[in-house]
């Protein structure tokens, strides 16, 4: 599942039917648990990709610093090899990899926050119809 899969479904799944309340309060817990699993999996998986990225760093550094068993061409002072090492299209990518999978837990820890707020937005619903219709 990509970033706009899973806002399509947080659109849908968070929106609240204020005819049936109680059922959408009930619906709650089964959402948390739902977006909970999301958040584990895609938490593991920025996990992984951060230790690959670092494992790929390594190698490119000991690639631009001669120290690599194909050691880079050019002669390049210790200072310059951070100039070679963020212009690398393959440790870039693997960058790239990580800030998506932090985004994707990012966007996730908002809809767990979301999530546990709707107790809060259902129960002033109730009230609010409750003092509309002068039962408070």
């Amino acid at each position: 599942m990509n970033l706009e899969e899973l806002q399509k479904i947080a659109e849908k799944d968070m929106k609240i039917d204020k005819d049936n309340l109680d059922i959408e309060s009930l619906k709650i817990p089964e959402l948390q648990h739902k977006y909970l699993k999301f958040h584990s999996n895609y938490n593991l998986l920025l996990k992984q990709k951060e230790t690959e990225y670092r494992m790929l760093y390594r190698k490119k550094w000991e690639h631009y610093s001669g120290k690599d068993d194909k050691p880079f061409p050019l002669k390049i002072l210790k200072q310059d090899i951070s100039i070679y090492l963020d212009a690398d299209e393959e440790l870039n990518k693997a960058r790239n990899t990580v800030e998506y999978y932090k985004t994707m837990v990012a966007e996730l820890d908002g809809i767990l926050k979301s999530l546990n707020n709707r107790g809060f937005q259902i129960k002033n619903a109730i009230d609010w119809k409750k003092f509309c219709e002068g039962l408070n």
